[in-house]
């Protein structure tokens, strides 16, 4: 191979390190465009046994940052080579290879990783921005994906996680016509299987021992491997030496000369699927080599997962012996394919020369993805330090950054429908490249410093909401905005230098705008006018703006040698007191500095801000939550959390102390929780984890019911998460963190409709569609939370493989298939009672329903949630008299290990006197919809 290359180039950008090599080809396997290239290889250039030019990657990178290795464990098609690039780069830092590319055109791209056991690593790897797959160790040894190029060149990129990523070979192949992405304006297909079904023994460039075709057998160097006995059942191979050249055929002959039959079906079992949903094709190659066959002599159906996909299939039908068929399903973890003899119609059984299995990886579309890129380079230019910035890297909406929100459009792609980076501490203009952002439908720039005038927006946008009240922008209203046919709402109040008169143009009178009004500095800045059809219960609203009002803005006169309250906390797990008068005190900013010794001893991180540790004149000791000046919570969500917290108490419920907000400062004052976090204790640093037993998870699982159930209205925190609840010395649970908190609609209210709210991994997906909050978003929350108090796992980490990113899609399968020993926190095996686990994991699982209407209330969770608990502590006061009275005990413990058959028998346990509204969904639930 003849190749030009660029010098390498190292760039430095938020979370990521890319050096890009970029191949231009002058010749390469001239006859088939070929790139292939041998990490680390000593020889410059050679050709292997196959004619297939090879170029190396020595030299590319400085010494400092890479390095290369002889491997002694090899992929099945390496017998001759066995060296490894490693490179040395940070934990979520990426380096990526760079190929020139046709646009349009379709791409097989393949690499391998060889490994032995030196190399202890774990890393993911994308093809751009999509990421396509995680390696670790003997995971995923060769992965290959079929892809269309969208420009003119291509990334592949490794990024670290652990250890240090390596490979050995990369190999692209143009695929010229071929049919794969048909349709598709982009995308990844994953290769799931490739099998030549017929193939017995015949091989080209390996030992019998293991068989496969590929290049000059196959002119896009795919590879045909023989199928594993393991999965195939009910077959007869067979074979010919039949002329197929003649025909117009896609895959190899050579692969078209064997095939499998049966008199009667064919069964192909791939049981090493995603867990999780996921989108596959199906591709079918068929040869009738035996030329007496006609049409109608063998028909089959064809099934997928035992629904037919393609009824009364004839290779004949089109007059040519052979034929392709493609099939889509939506497959988790096993993919069934039957081939089934039509009866009383056909005199063959089925037949089968090869197929191939591909997943449909989900990405962004590309045409976003570079424009987001413009527009956070843009944002940089101004806002260098910005920690919303330093955040957005990796796929766009996979998962998706803060601040967008994404939209599937075709299956596997998405796109970019929101951008809300409001109170985000921005600066500068607002970036041009947002109006090429053709999917956009909401843009939030609120509560920012932006400057300049506003981007004109071309008529095909679909924007249908601009908030961009509290900036400093000039100039007026553009006149695209009035010929936009999808906007509704224009909010651009609060900035002072900005004209309030609307274009003339089109019909800019149909638009609900603020018209340019402004709330004033320091209250909520709610607009009055709101989307059609809403109304946000404004009485509320303005006393709460009021309230908090009179307390930003007063001078304070408090003494500074005041002694502080009691906690007027009551023990009552029923009676929430809800009242305007409790004493919610006001801090001048020195006090809260000596209380703190000048923020000596941090404790903690939030969206809000930092958590600092400090001791009142009193003794007691209390945490101090100071808000940061780059955090994305606001004004609002201080005034929220403090007029909150100033009309409830509740012993589940973190009480407020007070408050100050002085020269700019905004900090509130809580009781501090000895025990920390429930997150720490599960899953948090390996200084502040700590082993929870059954029954006080369970006991913590109760305690965070309150919220909906007492007599008043109910509250949605909007943000439950195990960080988010804390452990006091008696490692009783109390809520906190309530600035994103709303009071439950009521009936005649139709304000529900509020930006979108949470974190990744708890976020009700319905909430997260619709924007219309509810108490159910609450108990979605709420059910990850229980996952993770029965797991001892996070809610999302994409740090596990694939199918393990999400908790509640990994653990639901284990559920359903009554295989919840599996899922259980291996730190409390054998510490629980079997019936009472099964009521907690019932629950969960109906709680983490996508819609809202399959979920519970929370009455009806805490009846199940207390039998639960009633049932554990009758087991353990059994099993406590059975040792009083010289029995035996299991295992030394006091407790029942959970059986593998959840109708294994326990002890006696208290039966509901009712039916379980709760076990009766959950029983539903057991069968996938």
């Amino acid at each position: 191979m003849m190749a030009r290359m660029h010098d390498w180039i190292l760039t430095t950008s938020v979370g990521s390190f890319i050096v890009s090599l970029i191949l231009v080809i002058q010749s390469t396997c001239a006859e088939n465009g070929f790139v292939s290239v041998a990490c680390c290889s000593e020889s410059l250039n050679f050709i292997d046994n196959t004619n297939i030019s090879w170029i190396s990657d020595e030299g590319w990178f400085p010494h400092e940052n890479t390095g290369c290795e002889n491997i002694t464990r090899q992929a099945e098609n390496d017998a001759n080579y066995d060296r490894v690039r490693i490179f040395y780069i940070e934990s979520g830092r990426r380096i990526c290879y760079n190929f020139l590319t046709t646009q349009n055109q379709n791409y097989l791209l393949r690499a391998t990783f060889l490994f032995d056991d030196s190399l202890d690593a774990s890393f993911d790897v994308s093809i751009g921005f999509t990421p396509t797959s995680h390696v670790k160790l003997s995971k995923d040894l060769e992965v290959e994906r079929i892809f269309k190029a969208t420009n003119q060149d291509v990334d592949f990129c490794l990024m670290n996680q652990y250890g240090y990523p390596y490979i050995s070979k990369l190999e692209l192949r143009p695929l010229e016509d071929l049919k794969y992405l048909q349709g598709k304006a982009s995308g990844v297909l994953k290769l799931v299987s490739r099998v030549d079904a017929g193939n017995t023994g015949n091989s080209i460039r390996k030992p019998v021992l293991i068989p496969y075709y590929a290049y000059p057998d196959d002119s896009f160097d795919r590879i045909w491997r023989r199928p594993d006995p393991e999965m195939v059942s009910l077959s007869e191979p067979t074979n010919s030496t039949t002329y197929i050249d003649d025909v117009k055929i896609t895959v190899p002959a050579k692969v078209l000369q064997t095939a499998l039959t049966h008199t009667d079906r064919l069964e192909f079992l791939h049981s090493d699927l995603d867990t999780e949903d996921s989108n596959y094709t199906v591709f079918l190659y068929f040869f009738e080599f035996n030329q007496s066959i006609k049409a109608g002599q063998r028909v089959f159906d064809i099934y997928i997962n035992n629904e037919i996909k393609m009824g009364k299939f004839d290779i004949w039908n089109y007059g040519s012996p052979y034929r392709e068929a493609a099939l889509s399903v939506t497959a988790s973890r096993s993919l069934n394919l039957t081939l089934v003899k039509v009866e009383n119609a056909s005199d063959l059984g089925p037949i089968l020369n090869a197929y191939e299995i591909l997943q449909w990886i989900q990405g962004t579309n590309q045409q976003d993805v570079e424009v987001i890129m413009k527009v956070r380079n843009e944002l940089v230019l101004n806002n260098k330090e910005n920690e919303l910035l330093q955040t957005w890297s990796g796929d766009p909406c996979f998962p998706p950054w803060k601040g967008l929100k994404c939209q599937n459009i075709s299956g596997s792609l998405f796109v970019i429908t929101g951008l809300n980076i409001s109170s985000s501490q921005f600066q500068g203009p607002i970036p041009a490249s947002i109006t090429e952002l053709s999917y956009l439908k909401e843009l939030n720039l609120g509560y920012n410093n932006f400057t300049g005038k506003i981007p004109q927006f071309p008529k095909s946008s679909v924007l249908t909401s601009v908030d961009l009240r509290h900036n400093d922008l000039t100039g007026s209203v553009p006149d695209s905005f009035a010929c936009l046919t999808n906007l509704k709402t224009l909010y651009f109040g609060c900035n002072p230098r900005f004209s309030e008169e609307l274009p003339s143009t089109c019909n800019s009178s149909r638009l609900i705008t603020d018209s340019g009004i402004c709330s004033g500095q320091g209250s909520d800045k709610k607009s009055p006018v709101i989307v059609i059809g809403t109304i946000t219960g404004g009485l509320f609203t303005l006393a709460v703006g009021m309230f908090c009002g009179c307390f930003c803005r007063r001078k304070f006169k408090t003494p500074r040698n005041f002694k502080w309250k009691s906690n007027p906390m009551t023990k009552s797990s029923t009676v929430v007191s809800v009242s305007k008068s409790i004493n919610i005190q006001s801090f001048p900013l020195d006090y809260i500095e000596n209380v703190t010794h000048k923020y000596k001893t941090l404790i903690g991180e939030g969206g809000f801000g930092s958590v600092y540790r400090g001791t009142l004149p009193d003794g007691q000791e209390v945490a101090v939550k100071v808000r940061s000046s780059t955090s994305t919570q606001g004004t609002r969500e201080f005034d929220n959390e403090l007029n909150l917290l100033s009309a409830l108490r509740h012993e589940n419920l973190v009480p407020l102390f007070g408050y100050c907000c002085e020269n700019d400062q905004q900090i509130l004052v809580y009781p501090f929780m000895s025990n920390g976090s429930l997150q720490d204790r599960l899953y948090g640093e390996a200084a502040k984890r700590k082993t929870l037993d059954w029954p006080t998870r369970l006991s913590i699982a109760l305690g965070l019911t309150y919220l909906h159930t007492f007599a008043g209205r109910c509250i949605i925190h909007r943000d439950v998460k195990s960080s988010n609840i804390l452990l006091d010395h008696s490692m009783n649970a109390k809520v906190t963190d309530f600035g994103f908190s709303k009071y439950a609609p009521q009936e005649g209210d139709s304000g529900a409709s509020l930006e979108v709210k949470g974190t990744a991994g708890y976020l009700d997906p319905e909430y997260y569609s619709t924007q219309q909050f509810s108490a159910k978003s609450d108990v979605f929350s709420f059910g990850v939370v229980l996952l993770e108090i029965v797991s001892g796992r996070e809610p999302l980490n994409i740090r596990r493989p694939r199918n393990e990113w999400s908790l509640v899609e990994w653990a639901k399968p284990y559920i359903r298939e009554s295989r919840i020993d599996e899922i259980v926190d291996p730190s409390i095996k054998g510490g629980y009672h079997a019936e009472a686990m099964w009521r907690v994991v019932e629950v969960a699982l109906v709680c983490t329903e996508p819609f809202s209407a399959y979920r519970p209330c929370m009455a009806d969770i805490v009846r199940e949630l207390e039998d639960a608990l009633i049932i554990e502590n009758n087991a353990s006061e059994y099993m406590k008299s059975i040792d009083s009275l010289g029995g035996y005990s299991l295992g030394g413990s006091n407790r029942f290990s959970i059986p593998t058959d959840k109708k294994a028998l326990s002890p006696p346990a208290p039966t509901p006197p009712d039916p379980s509204p709760i076990k009766t969904q959950a029983l539903a639930s057991l069968e996938p919809r």
